[in-house]
């Protein structure tokens, strides 16, 4: 039996809840001006930032609005700026992409744009350039964020046309006027392959993302692709690359080719973040040990999902919370506008499913 003081302690401070009262009023921006004994015109100037207002006037009014729990009208404070205070973020929402790891994108420039005072406006990828026309050129977004981006993205065309200000988690083939940042994929399939020829592999497949996003020839897949290929000319590796569609029956068809045209091949590197569990899988149905029989390594998984996989993955991680925290600085930050490519350096855990080849 629960006793009576802690059953109080559960209760409304309130009172009881009444569905039948009016909810409580909204406090007014006259009241926080009587609170702070100031005008409203003041307390609207502080909010806004319209005139210079002497701190201690601006530190009595802040407190105002905080004890009274004061939320100005969005609307009204776009009227007031001639900005509407919201960031626009083009997310891929693709079933040859892994949503996941473009969320936790999309989650980091929402937690950025909050710090300035910005709210996030979602177009969802089969908007494309009239999706960007309608948020930008309408006032209906002061910035727009571009992710999943293609190497000649025709929604570029659109943002140079308006001049909106804008920035890029991706790095289109004529980044030209436009800030991008965007994690240094040829770098990252340079490092994979070299992790690999130094623990003496010299047959290797690169696994890669799903054949669609290889014709629309996104960023990211192409440049992974060709940094890992040139490193493996260059470190005497003979490689293959397969394009892995995210089903289970697409992982089982790429892996029983690669080893049906290489059956020398002791290293996989795998890029479809979504079928590395499956293909892991698919090799121990096959016989085939991780990494005693075979070594496999991926790009993209955070550290936490690559630690918790069995074996423990070698992996370069996709840095989610800088991508998206940069984007957004890039359009709100001191030095917004400044175009510029910023290319975050990979970086590598080695942890189990690598190691030397059988007989190495």
């Amino acid at each position: 039996m629960q006793h009576p003081a802690a059953e109080h302690d559960l209760r409304d401070p309130h009172g009881p809840y009444d569905p039948y009262q009016p909810p409580p009023k909204a406090t007014t921006l006259a009241e926080v001006a009587r609170h702070a004994g100031v005008s409203p015109s003041t307390v609207s100037c502080v909010i806004n930032g319209k005139r210079n207002i002497s701190p201690p006037t601006r530190l009595r009014v802040q407190a105002a609005i905080d004890e009274l729990g004061y939320l100005p009208h969005a609307g009204a404070r776009a009227l007031a700026s001639s900005k509407s205070r919201i960031v626009a973020l083009a997310v891929p929402l693709r079933a040859d992409l892994y949503v996941p790891a473009m969320m936790q994108i999309a989650i980091a420039v929402t937690t950025a744009a909050r710090r300035h005072d910005h709210d996030v406006l979602l177009i969802t990828n089969h908007e494309g350039p009239e999706g960007i026309r309608r948020v930008a050129g309408t006032g209906l977004a002061d910035a727009v964020i571009l992710m999943d981006v293609e190497l000649h993205d025709e929604r570029i065309a659109v943002l140079r046309e308006l001049g909106v200000a804008a920035s890029l988690i991706g790095l289109p083939a004529d980044p030209e006027g436009l800030p991008c940042v965007d994690l240094d994929f040829a770098a990252a399939g340079a490092l994979a392959a070299d992790h690999l020829a130094d623990l003496g592999h010299r047959q290797v497949a690169f696994i890669g993302m799903g054949e669609g996003v290889y014709r629309r020839r996104t960023g990211f897949a192409e440049r992974t692709r060709s940094g890992f290929e040139d490193r493996c000319r260059e470190r005497g590796l003979r490689a293959i690359h397969r394009p892995c569609d995210s089903t289970y029956d697409g992982a089982a068809g790429v892996l029983a080719r690669v080893f049906e045209d290489r059956p020398g091949t002791t290293a996989l590197v795998v890029q479809n973040e979504a079928m590395i569990g499956p293909l892991l899988g698919l090799l121990r149905s096959s016989g085939r040990e991780v990494p005693q029989d075979v070594s496999v390594l991926a790009i993209g998984p955070d550290e936490p999902a690559a630690r918790q996989s069995s074996p423990r993955l070698t992996s370069i991680g996709l840095p989610a919370h800088d991508l998206g925290h940069r984007a957004v600085e890039l359009v709100l930050g001191e030095n917004a506008g400044e175009p510029g490519v910023i290319m975050l350096p990979p970086r590598l855990a080695v942890w189990e499913s690598t190691a030397e080849p059988p007989g190495g």
